[in-house]
């Protein structure tokens, strides 16, 4: 009897577990959790996204206007400079030395002048008398008239004298930021020597953008109303804090892309300053994004950018019914922003949408929604760069 217990005892063990086993088997998988945001009808503004490249309005090659050894330098390189500042002196002497010259050609000149002027006077007064001749006369007014004109010839070339002293001093002709110098002191400069150095103007900008021809129609019939506005993403994802507005449409459609060029004019103030130079955002030659916005905003059902999915059918997005299930909605899409798009069809005001597990869920799926972790999803979160 002992022995059966002890056969009959590891047999009850094995039933129960099968018992547990099977019930474990049984229990239902927990809903997929998921990140839901509700549609929101509110103001949105149309905007579209170009790259385009910072230029500076004024921009201006120095060189030199005359032919002489680089005495000295005056800026510092990257600094800003303002209109009539002096960047370069070049060696001085021997255009001083050419107006002493000029000036002692003039001095004697118009002695001979005065002198000249003196022989005519005689003349005309002896003319009157036995001992006066007609012929004196001429010869003293024609004596004194070709001095007159050399007096004048000299005084032009004295005036070419001193412009070419005062190209010797050359001066920034705009306010700008100033590149770096090309030629060091000592050396022998020209006009034909090329550039010295740069100046391109800092405040305001303009930023230049191409958009296809139909975006154009629309951009050029919407600002005939009201300037489009433009906003500017730096290369670094950051939001440039100054608007501008578009203020210029080229006469021609290039052939190969099909796009217009546009322009903006954008403030770039300075923000503090460096070692003495000025800080600003916006550098010429920069690229930027340029978003264009429109001028007025508009009411329309809105949801995060990232709930969208496309596919060959168009553009769909899931939302959660009253009984956690998920719905596959195929919509229609409206103007957008960075991180928020418009629903124009297809999704009622205050519908779940799934904007976190997307790649988790597919339609009729039992889910668990809650409230989404990141801030892609939350409306009104801004979106990372």
């Amino acid at each position: 009897m002992r022995t059966a217990r002890r056969i009959r005892l590891p047999m009850a063990i094995v039933v129960a577990a099968i018992v547990v086993t099977s019930g474990a088997a049984q229990t239902p998988p927990k809903p997929t959790a998921v990140g839901v945001v509700p549609a929101v009808r509110k103001q949105i503004t149309r905007s579209n996204e170009y790259v385009g490249r910072i230029h500076a309005i004024e921009r201006v090659n120095i060189t030199a206007r005359v032919a002489a050894f680089l005495d000295r330098r005056f800026f510092t390189e990257g600094a800003e400079v303002k209109k009539d500042d002096l960047l370069y002196r070049l060696e001085q002497g021997l255009f001083l030395a050419d107006v002493k010259a000029k000036e002692a050609t003039i001095a004697q000149l118009k002695a001979q002048l005065q002198n000249a002027q003196i022989v005519l006077g005689r003349a005309k007064a002896l003319l009157n008398s036995p001992a006066g001749q007609q012929a004196s006369v001429d010869t003293a007014t024609a004596n004194a008239q070709a001095l007159d004109a050399q007096v004048l010839g000299a005084e032009a070339q004295l005036q070419q004298s001193r412009i070419n002293l005062g190209y010797t001093d050359v001066r920034a002709p705009i306010d700008g930021k100033i590149g770096r110098t090309m030629v060091t002191a000592g050396n022998f400069v020209s006009p034909s020597s090329g550039v010295l150095t740069t100046i391109v103007s800092q405040d305001p900008m303009h930023v230049v953008f191409s958009v296809s021809s139909r975006a154009a129609l629309a951009l050029r019939h919407r600002s005939a109303a009201k300037p489009v506005v433009i906003r500017i993403r730096l290369a670094d994802g950051r939001m440039y804090d100054q608007t501008g507005h578009v203020d210029f449409f080229d006469n021609t459609v290039a052939g190969n892309t099909d796009t217009v060029t546009l322009r903006g004019d954008v403030r770039n103030p300075a923000n503090g300053s460096a070692s003495g130079n000025a800080i600003r955002e916006l550098t010429d030659g920069e690229f930027v994004t340029v978003i264009v916005e429109d001028a007025e905003p508009v009411e329309a059902v809105t949801i995060p950018r990232v709930a969208v999915l496309t596919d060959q059918q168009g553009d769909y997005l899931y939302v959660i019914d009253g009984g956690n299930k998920v719905q596959q909605r195929r919509v229609h899409l409206g103007p957008s922003t960075a991180g928020t798009v418009a629903v124009t069809g297809g999704l009622n005001d205050g519908e779940q949408v799934v904007v976190e597990g997307i790649q988790r869920i597919r339609p009729g799926q039992l889910v668990s929604p809650g409230a989404p972790a990141s801030a892609e999803g939350v409306p009104g979160s801004p979106t990372p760069g």
